[in-house]
This record gives C-alpha cells, sequence and structure tokens, in this order.
C-alpha cells in the first residue's frame, strides 16, 4: 500500500510513563495508551473520529510494528518482532509496553521522559475498514479495523493527516446521497402507484 495512505493521530487521552523497576541492573520501560477507544476525537477538519474495540486485535498478531520517537524510523526505540515491544487490547485501548536500547536514543529518550519532556503518544496505521454515521449532528468514522505501522512517544501531538479520511469520507457522502435518491424515488413511484389506484 502507498506511502500516503499512512494516518497518524495523537493519542490526548493515552497514559505515557516510565515504569523504573527496582535494582540497579534493571532497565526502565516505557508504557502507555497509543490509542484509547470509543472516545470522539476534536474536530479534524468537518468530521470527528473514534476506535471501535478490536481495531487493533489482528495487526498486534501478524504486523511487525515499531516503537519509534517523532515517527522517525532513524529513531528507533523496539519492535514487536523481536520482543523489546508488546502490544496488547483491553477495554481502555491499545496498551503498549517498549524496552528501550542502551543506545543515543534510547538514553536520551528515557532522560527526556524523567524530566517530564517527553509525555505524549502517537500511532501511525492504515484504514483496512472504517464507517460513517451522523451523531450529534456532525459526521464520525468510526475505525473498524486498522494495518499499524508504529507507535511513537512524540514531543509535539502532531496535526493528523486526514487526506485518506476525507476521501472515505467523500464516498460515503456520495454513496449517501445516492441511496436517499434511489429512496426518494422509489417513494415517489410508490406514490403514483397508489394515484393510479384510486
Amino acid at each position: 500500500m502507498a506511502h500516503h495512505d499512512i494516518e497518524r493521530r495523537f493519542a490526548p487521552l493515552g497514559e505515557l510513563r516510565l515504569v523504573e523497576p527496582e535494582g540497579d541492573d534493571a532497565a526502565p520501560v516505557i508504557e502507555g495508551y497509543a490509542a484509547v477507544f470509543n472516545v470522539l476525537s476534536e474536530d479534524l477538519g468537518g468530521f470527528r473520529e473514534k476506535i471501535a474495540p478490536g481495531a487493533f486485535a489482528n495487526t498486534i498478531k501478524t504486523a511487525d510494528v515499531r516503537a519509534l520517537v517523532n515517527h522517525d524510523p532513524n529513531l528507533l526505540l523496539a519492535r514487536n518482532k523481536s520482543g523489546t515491544l508488546k502490544l496488547s487490547e483491553d477495554e481502555i485501548g491499545l496498551l503498549d509496553t517498549i524496552t528501550p536500547p542502551d543506545t543515543q536514543v534510547g538514553r536520551d529518550t528515557v532522560t527526556s521522559m524523567r524530566r517530564g519532556d517527553l509525555t505524549g503518544q502517537s500511532f501511525a496505521f492504515r484504514t483496512i475498514t472504517d464507517s460513517w454515521a451522523m451523531e450529534d449532528g456532525g459526521e464520525v468514522r468510526t475505525l473498524e479495523e486498522v494495518d499499524l505501522v508504529d507507535v511513537s512517544v512524540v514531543t509535539y501531538p502532531a496535526y493528523p493527516d486526514t487526506s485518506v479520511a476525507v476521501r472515505s469520507l467523500d464516498e460515503w457522502r456520495t454513496a449517501h446521497k445516492e441511496d436517499e435518491h434511489t429512496g426518494s424515488r422509489a417513494r415517489m413511484g410508490m406514490r403514483l402507484r397508489l394515484a393510479d389506484q384510486d
């Protein structure tokens, strides 16, 4: 799938913390929620979005997911295929546990988290299935299944790339209008048939 199909979302409600085990030789671990289920996002440019429970269930079993800093592939913290990144779903959302490496990137990340400079998380994904609906007078996209690319510790909440979502929204609007048009024609036909019977 093309690179431009990758979307990124910041997890404003995702708790990110540094777990410091007891013992001098024990390495710290980064834990947090990269995504939270059933929580509406802010306005993403004419629509809002939420993530359905189970959206990550398949991808965390099969995909080769990385943990990065600021979505930069050169700033690698962990990888699920190596066991240094653990991913799971619970009732809250997508939980990740990162064992950072003893490298410059790993040490810098841990130091920045200890100082409170790094507190946010984000995830990158490709949409497999989504759905649209009207809720409280606005259009809402539900991510039903995604292909997870990476989870990232981030300095700034990146403005979400919504170009893929907007294409999906346009398709839904077009189909929705066609359904309404077809329905109104059917209703008109019914009225004409009833009028003929009179």
